[in-house]
């Protein structure tokens, strides 16, 4: 069944790999976290046409930003629709004068995952 199935784990940011007083120099305790990360951030694919066991990119020795195998969020969104049997570039509408799609006008299959 996992090869008809893909699954997506993700979310729409990345977190700070240091922690941050939220607190507005208050000191509460319960104020500590991590911000968001728009440089760095995981996400995981598994079946459905992707290659198991693959590492695909690499963030700094910080873990802040990312360095190597680039994937843009339109990307991520072309390569979803892809395995899902769908071009994203053929659901371009036009808008105002400008074209749109699920994908922006950008967005390209990252083809090194698919099998």
């Amino acid at each position: 069944m996992l090869d008809e199935t893909l699954i997506v784990w993700t979310g729409e940011f990345g977190r700070t790999p240091y922690e941050q007083d939220l607190s507005n120099g208050k000191g509460n305790l319960n104020t500590y976290g991590r911000g968001h990360n728009p440089y760095g951030f995981t996400t995981l694919l598994a079946g459905g046409g992707i290659q198991g066991g693959l590492t695909y990119g690499a963030t700094d020795e910080y873990g802040y930003r990312a360095v190597q195998g680039k994937v843009h969020l339109h990307d991520l969104h072309a390569t979803i629709l892809h395995l899902l049997g769908l071009n994203h570039e053929r659901l371009t509408y036009r808008y105002a004068g400008r074209d749109f799609r699920l994908t922006d006008v950008y967005g390209e299959v990252v083809k090194d995952i698919i099998i």
